[in-house]
């Protein structure tokens, strides 16, 4: 069932029957999943100079489909990419160039979280900036 198809009463009923957390959590737990699909769906995607703004704008148009989503934000790093095309001027996507930002909206609760690559810890890390209510 598309979410957007569906009733406004309909789909509360469901997510009511199906979630036992508070609006914040819920929140949280859409922000996450959000991100870390974005992130499992996109990695080893061909990318190229030419494809890069392409690619950002249908990745947050990926995230921008889902429930819950208030504004999302995707960018290429254009310089680890530089670094990454091979000599047929493609790459596959990686953790150290994506960047990623959500905003989720669950009832009056709203979540900023962000996806980036950390040099410091060798690490893809997802974490909230925000919390709270509208």
């Amino acid at each position: 069932m598309n979410w957007r198809s569906c009733s406004r009463m309909k789909w509360k009923r469901i997510e009511t029957d199906r979630f036992e957390c508070s609006d914040r959590e819920r929140a949280a737990f859409e922000a996450g999943i959000k991100l870390g699909s974005l992130f499992h769906q996109f990695m080893g995607v061909p990318v190229s100079r030419s494809s890069r703004t392409s690619l950002e704008a249908a990745m947050r148009e990926a995230m921008m489909n889902q429930p819950h989503v208030i504004s999302a934000e995707v960018n290429i790093d254009e310089k680890a990419l530089d670094r990454a095309l091979s000599d047929l001027d493609y790459c596959p996507l990686s953790d150290r160039m994506l960047k990623a930002s959500v905003e989720i909206g669950v009832a009056s609760s709203v979540c900023r979280a962000h996806l980036e690559w950390m040099e410091d810890m060798n690490y893809p890390l997802m974490w909230i900036s925000s919390i709270g209510e509208r």
